[in-house]
């Protein structure tokens, strides 16, 4: 195969993992969507967590909350707990990596508050003892996960969302995760603006 062949090959795994995703996906997206915007419609946030590429993912979805997404709006209340290198290594340092998302949460989150929660694996501990620590302080979780949903999927309750990917490869995985990042900025900032007038 050559190299542009191979590309494609990408591009054409992709378009088919996002297709068979669309259909089933779709009302997962919308009740996080509707969660979330009844905290912010509440004066309630956002606080995201993920590691590596889901990390970077928590972080432009926290941003985007913060900043705009294709409108402009007031900004919307979200808090990547990846995004803080200082708390992270701190946190990691004194007791365990594990915990670097739940100590967080236990200081920063608010009943009433939802916590998005991305991993491709589901496996993530980090992100697994944050939902442990969010469902002690009354917080609603989104969970974006793939594959079979891991261990995260075990720890939701029937107040979560599962979000998961029916996919094996982690690029794929990731992929639709911003996709469907993407589709919740859009609903949220229906839900809570209104429509765009053309």
């Amino acid at each position: 195969m050559d190299l542009q062949q191979r590309v494609a090959q990408h591009f054409n795994h992709s378009i088919a993992t996002k297709q068979s995703a669309a259909t089933v996906l779709a009302p997962a997206v919308v009740k996080a969507s509707e969660v979330m915007t009844g905290a912010l419609l509440l004066g309630r946030k956002v606080l995201c967590c993920g590691t590596a590429g889901s990390g970077g993912l928590a972080q432009y979805f926290a941003s985007t909350l913060l900043n705009r997404y294709e409108r402009e709006r007031p900004g919307l209340p979200a808090i990547a707990l990846n995004a803080d290198t200082q708390a992270l290594t701190a946190i990691a340092n004194d007791y365990t990596y594990k915990e670097v998302f739940s100590k967080q949460l236990r200081v920063l989150a608010q009943e009433g508050d939802v916590l998005l929660a991305i991993s491709a694996s589901g496996n993530s501990r980090n992100a697994s003892e944050a939902i442990k620590a969010s469902h002690d302080r009354g917080v609603r979780v989104v969970a974006l996960t793939g594959r079979d949903g891991g261990d995260m999927a075990e720890l939701l309750n029937g107040d979560d969302v599962e979000i998961r990917v029916p996919a094996q490869s982690v690029a794929r995985i990731q992929e639709v995760h911003l996709l469907i990042l993407h589709s919740l900025c859009d609903l949220i900032d229906i839900q809570i603006f209104g429509e765009e007038e053309s």
